[in-house]
């Protein structure tokens, strides 16, 4: 996945902007003023943060170790740091993966939205 690819799946969400909040390198990705996503877009290499479920999380750095860390500069429980593209002896996640791991997260933030602001996402 590109970073041109990635930013586009972030903002493919219903109500979901990009926003510059800490300087104008890092994307923040957000779900009605939530973070659901991080990045550095020019990162080499490529990575983002995403919110987890706690269980979840343990069992993905398992799965994935050295692609899926504890999220850097956030919660270890909840974030993960999930590097998106590599070098090519480094490994890689396939695509699909990440972005069943963006949707999980941004459906996480969304799950503890109010229920009138969730139901005009069409997320009950």
């Amino acid at each position: 996945m590109t970073p041109g690819e990635l930013r586009d799946f972030c903002l493919s969400f219903n109500a979901a902007v990009e926003d510059f909040p800490f300087n104008p390198e890092t994307s923040v990705f957000k779900v009605l003023g939530k973070m659901f996503a991080l990045t550095s877009l020019d990162g080499r290499p490529l990575t983002v943060n995403l919110k987890c479920d706690p269980d979840d999380a343990l069992r993905l750095r398992r799965e994935h170790p050295g692609l899926i860390v504890p999220g850097w500069h956030m919660n270890k429980r909840h974030w993960n740091t999930v590097t998106v593209g590599a070098g090519p002896d480094a490994g890689r996640l396939p695509d699909r993966v990440v972005r069943e791991l963006v949707e999980d997260s941004y459906d996480l933030v969304v799950a503890g939205l109010p229920r009138a602001e969730r139901l005009r996402l069409d997320r009950p």
